[in-house]
């Protein structure tokens, strides 16, 4: 880290320093210091209790101010000119320094992945040489986006086709009230693109910004075909290319497709007898109407996954009464900075010392991503496998219901409906925004029932309670299994993509790439949604990462095709599913989006983030079948 050229304003940065994280500014202290007294006791933080920021480090006042002194003096000194100590710390320093940030041992394979997104190794780039390679990115979400980023730094030639009038994907396309990220703001972002948030889970609004200012300040619009909807795409092997048709009828042709059209972008609506007569506005979240007004209406939200549990809190002071039907109930997870803006003194702090943001953000990727994944293991011997299913897990369920029954207390009717019967992280693990502080007013009712039937004025559940109710909010989900519908797209052999995989099975080595597909390449694929937690933008940073590596390679050598052998991917997704046979998301007590109506888990991760990303690291040429360009 290079050093300053200003001029610090001691009260200031004191001021800031106040504000800080003190586990982030101890492992910025050391830094910069190099004195391993800041990572010894009484200097050393105590673990983050959960998803908790863990700002103040359980110090004690007095250990508190002599950090925070330190500190001023140390940033002081090094904006005057005092080099970092320890300007690239990685292997087993690295992991002392994160291991002591965090207040437990992160293991030693976290050691290069930790570095390289911190800036502390920067891997030598992959050199492009000038080629025939021409590309067709199919989305413009973050996916898509960050494809044309590292598409133009390699100087291929490509075009970006996306069917909205604007960048963002779904973050463009939600904008229902209290639509946000349950991902901490510092950690939905790019690597290579820091914000100076102003809450620690951005709001809707705030992350499409985000996303626009992207794409200005990597000229991406200059680059995107806006409200341009593919419908098929065909490969031909003769020429070795992709035919891509467009809604309004354009043909474009590339050499290579890469789609980037995710999984939460098509509406889920399930067929709800009754669902064509309803009298009022019923809609999907994703479909919100921009002019609906929702003060003193009777509102029934159908649904208590992650938006729903969004949208209540948001509405709920409007509304005259809001019923909510839950087919089942969701465990939710504390924090402690949820509704805390980030202060200007924090974002000073940040934009002065990037060492601070950097670790900062280093600490929430472990909080929030595989420091989880050993709770989310079966243990073949464990007594009560209906409610929990390791050690571990069985400890998280007793924080997660001690905190319903602390949030609920007084209530115990909704201590009864609210309190999943499955084990924790079974569904998408949600953090509460309000949602139980929303469930307590007066003018909500929890319903512990799925929808049965709908009519002009009513919504029945399927125990029989009836709500006469105005307006009818779907938070029924999205098609996920249904990946790059309603795109026909066609293979080598001619076969659509849909006969391979069939309504709901999707599959591909590394969520990427699928044999008789020569070219094609996709982003937020099968088994790569993150369910254990963290930020999917780092699952999009390795897949086109990897996707880069492909290309480069094809240029290389002069490859006009490269196709992934079957038996590669056929051991690849035997490997996915084998591990996802012992994994919490296979357990029978409940259902949930990340599998199919047979069973397979078709959408999340099995594997730790760092086992992925060493995976995608580079491409092994062995894995694909390669023909040389003709012509």
């Amino acid at each position: 880290m290079s050093t300053p050229t200003v001029t610090v304003d001691r009260e200031r940065l004191t001021r800031a320093v106040e504000s800080a994280n003190m586990p982030t500014l101890v492992a910025v202290l050391h830094q910069l210091t190099g004195d391993r007294t800041w990572l010894t006791d009484p200097h050393r933080p105590t673990r983050s209790r959960g998803m908790d920021d863990n700002d103040s480090g359980g110090f004690a006042p007095d250990v508190a101010e002599r950090i925070r002194a330190a500190a001023v003096d140390a940033i002081e000194a090094w904006v005057n000119g005092r080099p970092v100590a320890i300007p690239a710390p990685s292997g087993e320093q690295l992991i002392e320094m994160i291991s002591a940030a965090v207040g437990e041992p992160v293991p030693p394979e976290f050691a290069e992945m930790i570095a390289e997104d911190m800036g502390f190794a920067v891997p030598a780039p992959r050199e492009v040489r000038p080629s025939h390679l021409s590309v067709i990115v199919i989305g413009a979400g973050v996916s898509g986006m960050l494809a044309s980023i590292r598409l133009s730094e390699a100087g291929i030639d490509h075009v970006v086709l996306e069917k909205n009038s604007d960048v963002g994907g779904g973050w463009f396309e939600n904008t229902y009230p209290g639509a946000g990220v349950d991902t901490p703001s510092h950690l939905y972002s790019y690597s290579f693109a820091p914000r100076a948030w102003t809450s620690h889970f951005g709001k809707r609004d705030e992350v499409w910004q985000y996303l626009a200012d992207v794409a200005d300040e990597h000229d991406l619009r200059s680059r995107i075909r806006f409200d341009t909807e593919v419908s098929t795409a065909e490969y031909d092997a003769d020429r070795q290319a992709w035919t891509v048709r467009t809604a309004a009828g354009e043909v474009l042709t590339a050499d290579v497709v890469v789609t980037a059209t995710g999984q939460l972008n098509r509406p889920k609506v399930p067929p709800i007898p009754g669902l064509a007569d309803f009298a009022g506005p019923i809609f999907h979240t994703a479909q919100w109407p921009a002019d609906l007004d929702l003060t003193g209406k009777r509102v029934a939200i159908v649904g208590s996954g992650a938006s729903a549990m969004q949208v209540l809190p948001a509405i709920a002071s409007t509304v005259a009464h809001a019923t909510v039907f839950q087919r089942s109930p969701q465990w939710v997870a504390p924090s402690d900075v949820y509704f805390e803006p980030i202060v200007d003194d924090v974002n000073y702090l940040m934009e002065l010392v990037p060492l601070y943001r950097l670790w900062y953000r280093a600490r929430l990727a472990w909080n929030f991503n595989d420091r989880v994944h050993p709770s989310l293991q079966k243990d073949p011997e464990w007594d009560n496998p209906a409610v929990s299913i390791n050690a571990m897990n069985d400890a998280h369920r007793r924080v997660f219901t001690r905190y319903l029954e602390k949030e609920l207390e007084g209530r115990p009717d909704l201590i009864e409906k609210a309190l999943p019967d499955y084990p924790p992280f079974g569904k998408r693990m949600l953090l509460d925004n309000g949602w139980y502080a929303a469930l307590r007013r007066d003018n909500v009712t929890l319903v512990p029932e799925a929808v049965a039937s709908i009519d002009a004025h009513h919504v029945r559940g399927a125990r029989g309670t009836v709500a006469e109710v105005d307006v009818v909010i779907l938070a029924t989900g999205f098609e996920t299994h249904k990946l790059l519908t309603p795109i026909d797209v066609r293979g080598r052999s001619g076969r659509s993509i849909r006969e391979a995989w069939g309504e709901e099975d999707a599959h591909a080595y590394l969520g990427v790439t699928v044999p008789d597909y020569p070219n094609l390449f996709i982003t937020c694929g099968p088994g790569t949604v993150l369910g254990h937690g963290g930020s999917y933008i780092t699952i999009a940073e390795c897949q086109v990462r990897y996707i880069l590596d492909v290309l480069a390679t094809m240029a290389e050598r002069d490859l006009g095709a490269v196709e992934v052998k079957a038996d590669v991917e056929q051991d690849y997704v035997a490997r996915h599913d084998d591990a996802h046979a012992r994994m919490i998301w296979t357990h029978e007590g409940m259902d949930n989006w990340y599998r199919n109506g047979a069973g397979r888990v078709v959408s999340t991760l099995p594997w730790r983030i760092v086992d992925y990303w060493q995976m995608t690291r580079s491409a092994d040429l062995d894995d694909f079948v390669v023909e040389p360009r003709r012509g």
